[in-house]
């Protein structure tokens, strides 16, 4: 799709990993890069505060959605609901929020990139809560396609990416996962940010695809 100079892309969840990359991918294009997250002050659990953030940006064309959240590991027996429950305040229904208020702003030909993750169809004991997000996620994306068309609605779902997320782990303990996972992925890597990135400016892109779930996971769900 060309973007003009006119063009205005927010994307949310802008200020680290895939966000990052995303927003500096659009920058190399024409238009406007607005880029908004927790760091700088957006909320996306509270909804008037997105409401008012949207209200004041006005119209928008593309929306990219890559923030996401902790979610506990643990088998559904012994999970902490309390923490199931934020986890999904976050990601899923602070998706939802953002999605209401800014579908109110996109102009036609606009687009929403959502992001969810290859847990939701990777069957892995003890990741009941990543998994139920991210399938909620890509239910509600196939939904949001046809209620909010003609604007375009697509979820990418990446797989294990080398970014912030793993900030909390020992370098030695996150090298030797990386690697361990790495060995058994067909791509014989994991993800960088960049190559995740490139699924959202596809999306963006394509004016023939909605409701679509753009799989960048290295081969995972084929293992």
């Amino acid at each position: 799709m060309k973007l003009t100079e006119h063009t205005i892309s927010v994307v949310i969840g802008g200020t680290s990993g895939i966000g990052y990359s995303v927003a500096e991918k659009l920058r190399e294009r024409n238009g406007t890069v607005v880029v908004a997250s927790r760091r700088t002050g957006l909320d996306m659990t509270n909804e008037e505060r997105v409401r008012k953030y949207f209200d004041s940006l006005g119209e928008l064309d593309h929306l990219v959605i890559t923030a996401g959240s902790s979610a506990p590991a643990g088998e559904v027996a012994n999970i902490d609901i309390r923490d199931a429950q934020q986890g999904f305040d976050t990601k899923f229904w602070g998706t939802v929020i953002v999605v209401k208020e800014a579908a109110k702003h996109i102009r036609e030909g606009g687009s929403i990139t959502l992001t969810s993750g290859f847990l939701s169809r990777k069957t892995t004991k003890g990741a009941f809560v990543k998994s139920a997000m991210n399938a909620a996620l890509e239910a509600t994306t196939k939904i949001l396609a046809k209620e909010l068309a003609p604007i375009r609605v697509n979820v990418v779902s990446p797989g294990i990416t080398d970014t912030e997320a793993y900030i909390g782990m020992a370098s030695r303990n996150k090298k030797e996962m990386f690697e361990r996972n790495a060995s058994i992925l067909p791509t014989g890597r994991i993800g960088q940010p960049n190559d995740i990135a490139d699924g959202y400016l596809f999306a963006i892109d394509n004016l023939f695809m909605t409701g679509a779930v753009i799989d960048l996971e290295g081969g995972a769900l084929i293992n």
